[in-house]
This record gives structure tokens, C-alpha cells and sequence, in this order.
């Protein structure tokens, strides 16, 4: 299960890395707002499930060759957090900006009017977290 696991973590938590910190500011800087956003959002949308996936084979492993024991383990609650993160920004969050944008006169209300750019902010500090949480899982030893 190793391997799995091993395979399960890079995709998951490289591949969070590679559409945050890579290919999303690349479609910013090379394709219209619009159309890059739209790009963005369908990568963010499926590096979300990939980490459904892999989170759950994750926790689900950690639980089976730990048990009880795995609920004391860092690595255990930084999964737990990093499938928190997705599901709040892929199943509440999302939705709230894909609403907004669809009324965009009302989506440019400010930083913390409730528009566009806070839900924005909002997603991008979830993502950042889980991002964090990520490189914590990463380096951890335990």
C-alpha cells in the first residue's frame, strides 16, 4: 500500500501545488481574464476531486494500518483539515462565485462586501491553508 500511498499524496498535494502556484498564474498572464478564469476554475474544480479521492484512500489507510492509534498522529488531522479545505471551497465556496458571477453587475462590491473578490479571497486563503497544510504533511516527521 505504500506505493499507493506514496502515489496518492504526490497527485493529490503536487498536483494542488502545480494548478495554484504554476498553471493558474500562467493562463492569467497569457489568456483573457475571462476565458483564464474559466480554465482555472474547471483545473480547480478537478484537482478538488482528485483529493476527494485521494484524502479519502488516505485517511481510509491511515486508519486501517494505525487504527485507533492514527487519530494521535499529525498526519491523520492534516488530512482530515486538507479534505475540510476541499469540501468547503469546492462545495460552498465555488458555488457562492460561480453565482456571483453569473450577476456580475453586483460582483465588484469590495474586499468585504460580500462580491466577487471577497468570495474570491476567501477561496484563495482556503486554498492557501490547505496548500500549508499540505507542505506540513509533506515535510512532517512522525
Amino acid at each position: 500500500m505504500n506505493g499507493v500511498r506514496a502515489i496518492a499524496i504526490t497527485f493529490w498535494i503536487g498536483g494542488m501545488w502545480v494548478v495554484g502556484l504554476v498553471v493558474a498564474p500562467v493562463l492569467f498572464s497569457h489568456l483573457d481574464k475571462a476565458t483564464a478564469g474559466m480554465v482555472a476554475g474547471r483545473l480547480f474544480a478537478a484537482i478538488a476531486w482528485v483529493g476527494l479521492i485521494c484524502g479519502t484512500l488516505l485517511l481510509v489507510d491511515s486508519v486501517w494500518q494505525n487504527g485507533v492509534r492514527a487519530f494521535k498522529t499529525l498526519a491523520l488531522w492534516l488530512i482530515v483539515g486538507m479534505l475540510a479545505c476541499t469540501l468547503i471551497n469546492h462545495f460552498a465556496v465555488t458555488p457562492i462565485i460561480a453565482n456571483l458571477k453569473a450577476q456580475m453587475s453586483q460582483a465588484a462590491t469590495g474586499a468585504f462586501g460580500g462580491g466577487f473578490a471577497t468570495w474570491h479571497t476567501i477561496s484563495s486563503l482556503i486554498y492557501l491553508v490547505q496548500s500549508l497544510m499540505g507542505l506540513v504533511f509533506v515535510l512532517r516527521k512522525e
